[in-house]
């Protein structure tokens, strides 16, 4: 008997660079995601921030259970660069993470530069249009 569809969460068990961005998604690994994204050491995962305009420590539960292999993590805040919330920077530092906001294409590119250099790196994008 067939049971129908079954829905997985996103994940892409391994590191690979980002192959383009745009039109509300990504592409790496010779597949692409519609929506944001959180790359990680473990693997690329969906992700999905309660509030991309307003992002809290919450949004990244994957990211802290982590954090003793990551050391700089790369926020792409969208189009454009904002601020991190003072608890999140606060929460980011307490766990030893180097966090740095900018826009999705310039953390796109950095992270793909510092993969390339075998660092302990991150990534949180939202995906832009």
């Amino acid at each position: 008997m067939a049971k129908g569809i079954i829905i997985r969460e996103a994940h892409f068990p391994g590191k690979a660079p980002i192959e383009a961005y745009g039109n509300g998604g990504f592409r790496f690994a010779d597949m692409s995601h519609r929506g944001s994204l959180l790359v990680l050491p473990s693997g690329i995962h969906g992700w999905e921030p309660a509030d991309p305009l307003a992002l809290r420590a919450a949004d990244f539960d994957k990211l802290f259970a982590e954090a003793g292999n990551v050391e700089i993590l790369l926020i792409g805040m969208g189009k454009d660069l904002r601020p991190l919330p003072a608890a999140l920077r606060a929460a980011f530092k307490e766990a030893g993470i180097s966090a740095d906001p900018m826009s999705t294409g310039a953390a796109v590119r950095t992270y793909n530069v510092l993969l390339a250099e075998d660092r302990a790196v991150a990534a949180a994008l939202i995906a832009v249009d």
